[in-house]
């Protein structure tokens, strides 16, 4: 029996009263019931326990040290357990390096796919970077026209001052007779020795050989080609002549190179390696915000979170706090400003004129303010600049020891995009490593970051929705030898997209921080990401993954649910949405009450049975018996107690809102998953009044 059932004997944890019941494997199973009833406490504090625990006990005494050990849950036995997983709603964390790409593993498939057929680009000029093979130049060189005269030079020097006497003399002793000097043939083994101007800027390159070309040469030519790139470190200048009837002598100068290279700027750049496209390794993460795509910047309207309060009456928040010396010495700062430019210390910040505010904000300049201040019993006259309420409060930020005034300082700062990498988190010539060609970048134009180059970078890929960038690879074409690389990670990623928006996710960016998200869209990209690990034989316990889902996403849910159970594991739901108890291959009702009330197990079978069950409230409710009453009277917006009007709200994807919200009324936010909800009410609403009220 125990092959095809869970069987759980005895269960009191917490409010269970002595539960004993079986459970059906593989199949789609629902805990429904009242709130309080003790679903969680047997799928979560029974079952998964139990099951974590024993995975545990499986370990040796050296590994169980470093795993947490759950507390053997109130039961006398349960068998037929699978190894289990949970599937809770919490949170996706709070490390800003934590994005939903890197949390379903799309971003490291994304890393091997621009690594092996991205194509990089110089991120200043512009054009196409590509390196060649020794065998490549050979060939290039090959193609010109019989007899035509070659010169293979390597670059030294390029546009840089000083004499440069060294490197003459040492490329004599290693026996090269010719150089160019700023365009000039010389002799190097001469008499008479070039002397540079120290103070102008020099080019030297190497003459390497001069050969006429000639089917019979390749094996010189190949030896010379691998001697330039040697001295020119990866870089060889050709000269050939045109054989042109009118220029006889006219000569043709082309650049190559072994590695990544830009001839418009003349940078080399590594070859791009899976490494480079790590935001979190120090190969591939912006300089300058490490590869977090933002910086901490002190914003006035939380250093002055009250506008209607006067300079008088300690508008400036930061210089109100601290002990009473400073807080005295900051005031005489303000009153010094206010005096020297004419302004009321008893005039509501917001009245005082813009100018006024910028230059107490950003400080004065080269302008000296004279500031009265009471040192050792009378007060003393100082001129001096005025840094400004922002430096000063950045200089105390990044010269403070201590750890408690830091994050102080920090209630005044907002997070801006990193002016390096516009909030790409990579540097710039890994952002111009593209996929994709000017067809595909103007149908997706909206995530590029540079308009120049064609195709998407890897972060413009993941500034798309889930919906979007399925699009993107679907219309994405690679000639047959990238194809052959790409395939494996394009298969892995659409499928991944695949789950994400089967679950209802699919308006979400990946780039998204894993810590904004909701519980239920955090719950429901781990149920995705455990799809795509396409595990058989677990038992997967989750906790009312249709939460906060509007119904049009609700059947593609329970769809992966089923999928789920289809590869071969048993699901196990705590829910109370009715869809989800229809489509159960079966049901356990606990209750009959709350809490002291609760604990027993109701009804359980099919949903038919449930609905059959004169004990079952949540089967009177599937049967129509019950149901919830619509009020016949509802309370109208009145002007007497008026609105909430929130103007131009623009967070996240909210597109310049502007709503009323009437007082004393029962209002509903409503829309489908993703629509810009709780941005509306918890981002805009919530702060707006906590900072109006707290400060």
């Amino acid at each position: 029996m125990s092959k095809d059932f869970i069987r759980i004997g005895g269960a009191r944890e917490h409010n269970l009263k002595n539960l004993t019941l079986s459970i059906p494997r593989d199949k789609l199973v629902v805990i429904t019931g009242l709130s309080g009833s003790g679903k969680s406490s047997l799928a979560f504090d029974t079952i998964y326990a139990e099951g974590q625990r024993k995975y545990v006990e499986s370990l040796s005494a050296y590994a169980r040290q470093f795993l947490d050990q759950m507390q053997k849950p109130d039961v006398d036995f349960i068998e037929g357990l699978s190894p289990a997983i949970a599937i809770e709603q919490r949170g996706g964390g709070t490390s800003p390096r934590s994005i939903i790409a890197t949390t379903t593993e799309i971003y490291d498939y994304l890393r091997l796919l621009f690594a092996n057929v991205g194509q990089p680009y110089c991120p200043t000029s512009g054009e196409p970077i590509t390196k060649q093979s020794t065998s490549d130049i050979v060939d290039t060189i090959s193609a010109l026209a019989l007899r035509s005269r070659i010169m293979l030079l390597a670059p030294m020097v390029s546009a840089a001052k000083g004499e440069f006497r060294d490197v003459l003399e040492r490329l004599s002793r290693e026996g090269f007779v010719r150089a160019r000097v700023d365009g000039q043939l010389i002799e190097l083994g001469g008499p008479n020795r070039v002397r540079l101007d120290p103070k102008q800027r020099h080019t030297i390159e190497v003459v390497v050989d001069r050969l006429v070309l000639d089917d019979k040469i390749r094996v010189r030519l190949s030896d010379s080609v691998e001697t330039a790139l040697k001295w020119g470190e990866g870089q060889l200048l050709i000269l050939h002549q045109t054989g042109d009837a009118a220029d006889p002598n006219l000569w043709v100068e082309t650049l190559h190179s072994n590695r990544n290279y830009s001839r418009a700027t003349g940078i080399s750049f590594e070859t791009p390696a899976p490494k480079h496209f790590s935001f979190n390794s120090p190969s591939g993460a912006c300089p300058v915000c490490h590869g977090l795509g933002q910086k901490l910047v002190l914003d006035e309207s939380l250093i002055v979170p009250d506008p209607e309060k006067s300079l008088e009456e300690g508008a400036i928040l930061p210089w109100r706090r601290g002990g009473k010396r400073m807080i005295i010495y900051y005031k005489g700062l303000v009153k010094g400003m206010a005096g020297h430019f004419g302004v009321s210390m008893d005039t509501p910040y917001n009245e005082l004129s813009a100018d006024f505010r910028r230059q107490l904000m950003h400080g004065t300049g080269e302008t000296e303010i004279i500031f009265n201040f009471w040192k050792g019993g009378k007060i003393s006259k100082v001129a001096r600049i005025f840094e400004g309420v922002i430096p000063n409060l950045e200089r105390l930020h990044a010269e403070s020891e201590s750890e408690f005034t830091r994050n102080r300082l920090k209630a005044f700062m907002n997070p801006r995009p990193c002016d390096a990498c516009m909030g790409r988190r990579l540097k710039p010539e890994i952002l111009a490593v593209r996929l994709g060609d000017a067809t595909t970048s103007k149908r997706f134009r909206g995530a590029r970051t540079d308009p120049k180059l064609p195709g998407l970078s890897i972060m413009d890929i993941c500034a798309l929705s889930i919906d979007d960038t399925e699009s993107f690879f679907s219309a994405l074409k690679f000639t047959e030898f990238q194809a052959r690389i790409a395939s494996e990670p394009v298969r892995e990623i659409r499928a991944r997209l695949g789950f994400l928006r089967n679950v209802g996710l699919g308006y979400l960016t990946l780039d998204r921080e894993s810590g904004t998200l909701s519980g239920g869209e955090a719950q429901r990209i781990r149920l995705a990401t455990q799809i795509g690990a396409g595990l058989v034989g677990v038992l997967y316990i989750l906790d009312e993954p249709s939460i906060g889902l509007h119904q049009r996403d609700n059947e593609r849910l329970l769809r992966s649910l089923e999928g789920l159970r289809d590869l071969g594991n048993s699901v196990l739901v705590v829910e109370h949405d009715e869809d989800s108890i229809r489509r159960a291959d079966y049901v356990l009702d606990l209750g009959p009450g709350a809490g002291i009330r609760g604990g027993e197990l109701v009804a359980s079978g099919t949903v038919a049975e449930i609905m059959g069950n004169p004990r079952s409230l949540t089967g009177r409710y599937l049967s129509g018996e019950l149901g919830i009453a619509v009020p016949e009277r509802r309370i109208r917006p009145t002007k007497e107690k008026g609105w909430i009007e929130i103007s131009g709200a623009r967070e996240n994807n909210l597109k310049n809102l502007t709503i009323r919200i009437p007082l004393g009324t029962m209002t509903c936010v409503t829309g489908v998953s993703g629509s810009g909800k709780s941005t509306l009410v918890e981002d805009i609403l919530c702060r707006g009044l906590f900072r109006k009220f707290y400060g």
